[in-house]
């Protein structure tokens, strides 16, 4: 298994469908910060809280010229539906489901042991490099307002 990407690293592009079915990549936000929000799983409590945050600071992110791309390994169907109950509007949320959790094992957050991605937030430069990195417990609420002080 990849080791967790780290500050400094190029981050790896990739291709996913969004909740509306659109073919998103990493490449195509050059010259932006993105934020890579992992959950494990749509449909539970903390996962949902966690977007649900990510949405109601979605305008804090656009100020600060970040994209907001919620991850998990569900299937596209699923990130839609999901997308349309937490009244997603800005932030897209990405579905990593074939091949099972590609992309987030290339940034070394799958657990096997769960078969599902880590908790974690990943801050991309406008270069393409990671600028910070961070795996919660599973359990664990992200603190927005942590990850926008990055910014």
């Amino acid at each position: 298994m990849k080791d967790l990407i780290k500050v400094g690293e190029m981050a790896p592009d990739f291709k996913l469908k969004d909740q509306s079915g659109a073919e998103i990549s990493l490449s195509s936000f050059s010259g932006k910060k993105v934020l890579l929000s992992w959950h494990p799983l749509a449909w539970t409590a903390v996962c949902m809280d966690q977007m649900r945050s990510l949405e109601r600071n979605f305008k804090s992110f656009e100020e600060k010229n970040t994209v907001v791309l919620g991850f998990s390994i569900d299937s596209q169907p699923s990130k839609s539906v999901w997308a349309r109950v937490l009244c997603l509007d800005g932030v897209r949320i990405l579905a990593d489901f074939h091949p099972l959790g590609e992309v987030t094992k290339n940034y070394g957050l799958f657990s096997e042991e769960r078969g599902s991605s880590d908790r974690a937030n990943v801050l991309i430069g406008a270069d393409g490099i990671v600028i910070w990195v961070k795996k919660y417990d599973i359990h664990a609420l992200p603190d927005v307002e942590e990850v926008l002080a990055q910014l």
